[in-house]
């Protein structure tokens, strides 16, 4: 199977470079042509258009930054549905609008292919490694098509139901993960400013009750100062936004979620988009005059687990 791959940023980069050190025949493209120059030297073929990707691919994934960018790339002159037909699949990999990408996905069955979202969740360290977890929204028959590629760009794969299942599974994920990187900001401001020594702090949340993915990857690169997990406010705000979207249309009247929602148009406004997500903290750092800082913490990132095959999660039934 040749794998097209659309969008090199900081999950798609890494994700593209799975298929290729695990030997699959791929084709790249990105808006900037140099993000591209390391997996054309690896082996992988550029693809001129969209279209010319579509034509010349049997599956072509996007991981793109927003659905207006998705859009685009499907919808344009030289777009992927130009080029689709009957056996081919798409597979959107990036964090969407559920709606939008079952709006997209008639278009894909109106063409004879197949359409599958299937974003990502764990991190870009563990994007890097093939060890980050996929849901997948689609039929059965498309998830066992598919099943043999996931499983070599992630460590853990649920088939969460129909198309556009997945996108709702994954804000909902974004949005408990945001929660947390708020609690674990006012928690570690709170601590210093009651006298506590940090890294005693962040052992005691990584021991107890209190622990989490969120603490173990994102309080770490707080505590270094570099706050570093290549995320950014503006995708946040994005996520959080989306969820906050399906709580209202399915009427479930949250109280959280139109708080953090709020508070990150703040940071955003304050800080710009393009600033780094852990940097919430600036919210309570700037006001206490604190600096949430101590010397031992990396300042990014890195998955320690080798690289693993990749299995089907089952859901457990009764």
């Amino acid at each position: 199977m040749r794998i097209g791959f659309i969008g090199l940023g900081n999950v798609g980069g890494k994700l593209a470079g799975s298929l290729l050190r695990n030997g699959h025949a791929l084709t790249v493209r990105d808006l900037d042509r140099d993000a591209a120059q390391a997996f054309l030297d690896g082996g992988a073929t550029w693809a001129e258009s969209p279209a010319e990707m579509a034509a010349d691919c049997d599956m072509v994934i996007t991981c793109l930054p927003s659905p207006a960018a998705c859009a685009a790339v499907m919808e344009g002159a030289d777009g992927i549905l130009q080029a689709l037909g009957p056996g081919k699949i798409w597979a959107e990999m990036s964090t969407t609008d559920a709606a939008e990408v079952r709006r997209m996905g008639a278009m894909v069955a109106a063409k004879g292919a197949a359409a599958v979202d299937c974003p990502v969740s764990g991190g870009c360290h563990r994007a890097a490694t093939g060890n980050i977890s996929i849901f997948a929204g689609c039929d059965r028959a498309t998830f066992e098509r598919v099943l043999p590629v996931l499983t070599t760009l992630g460590r853990r794969i649920l088939h969460t139901g129909d198309l556009g299942s997945a996108s709702v599974l994954k804000v909902m994920t974004n949005y408990l993960a945001t929660i947390n990187l708020v609690s674990l900001a006012e928690a570690l401001t709170t601590m210093q400013a009651a006298g506590l020594d940090l890294a005693t702090t962040y052992e005691a949340i990584r021991i107890s009750s209190g622990n989490s993915f969120v603490h173990e990857t994102e309080s770490q690169v707080i505590l270094n100062g570099s706050r570093d997990i290549n995320f950014t406010m503006d995708l946040v705000l994005k996520d959080i936004g989306l969820f906050d979207e399906i709580a209202q249309g399915s009427g479930v009247p949250l109280t959280l979620s139109p708080v953090l929602v709020e508070m990150f148009r703040e940071a955003v406004a304050a800080y710009g988009p393009r600033e780094l997500s852990p940097n919430i903290i600036r919210r309570y750092e700037e006001p206490t005059g604190h600096d949430i800082r101590a010397p031992g913490f990396p300042a990014e990132m890195v998955d320690d687990e080798p690289e693993a095959p990749g299995h089907e999660v089952v859901v457990r039934r009764a």
